[in-house]
């Protein structure tokens, strides 16, 4: 595990560097994340490994410091690197902590970034990611990401967008909230990377089926 008083300055650089974002990406998503990432490597046999554990918890906490949809200043996607280099993390250490964050998008999924090897590291802190935009609470993050960007709900004559490239997907042209869930939330049950994220995913992707479901039946007025 990190040092405590890394973790610390860490957890201060997320409040800080990420204050104005909505609820669908702040600080308190950083916690789960965070949580979750942890969690998943002890199920995942990383816990014997404190270098390993130490890789988890600070890419977690720092991984959406720089996102480029909340980017204010240019010199915000230096913040990490800056922050690894003061608190002295070992150079070995900040490569694999830097390139977990680097390729954790769904965005670098659809560019094949996926298909490449990945250390442990990099799946437990990306299947946690992924955990947090699926089931309950990724549905309220989608509503609330979509409010926030003044998305339409739900517009039965936008279809979703299949086979999206990177490119079209960073640009997100005619994008409704709802489509949301079957141009990327829907499909990340199958791209989770460790056994344990597996398991949890199954239940959290059920409910939105399920919550999907009703949300048609309602708008068609059906239910």
């Amino acid at each position: 595990m990190a040092s405590r008083d890394t973790v610390k300055r860490a957890e201060q650089l997320v409040e800080t560097s990420m204050k104005g974002n909505d609820a669908s990406h702040d600080a308190l998503h950083v916690w789960r994340v965070r949580d979750l990432a942890l969690s998943l490597a002890r199920e995942e046999g990383l816990s014997s490994n404190p270098d390993s554990m130490e890789i988890v918890e600070l890419a977690a906490l720092l991984h959406d410091i720089g996102d480029y949809k909340y980017l204010r200043d240019p010199s915000e996607e230096k913040l990490v690197e800056n922050f690894l280099e003061e608190e002295g993390i070992a150079e070995s250490k900040k490569i694999k902590i830097l390139s977990i964050i680097e390729g954790l998008g769904f965005k670098d999924e659809l560019a094949g970034g996926g298909n490449q090897e990945f250390p442990p590291e990099f799946g437990v802190v990306q299947d946690a990611d992924r955990l947090d935009a699926i089931g309950a609470i990724g549905i309220a993050r989608c509503f609330t990401f979509g409010g926030n960007r003044n998305r339409v709900l739900h517009d039965p004559t936008i279809l979703p967008r299949s086979d999206l490239s990177k490119e079209q997907y960073m640009k997100k042209e005619e994008q409704t909230t709802v489509n949301h869930f079957h141009e990327k939330l829907l499909k990340l049950k199958d791209l989770m990377k460790t056994k344990a994220g597996q398991r949890r995913a199954e239940k959290r992707h059920k409910f939105m089926e399920e919550f999907l479901k009703e949300f048609y039946e309602e708008w068609d007025g059906k239910a």
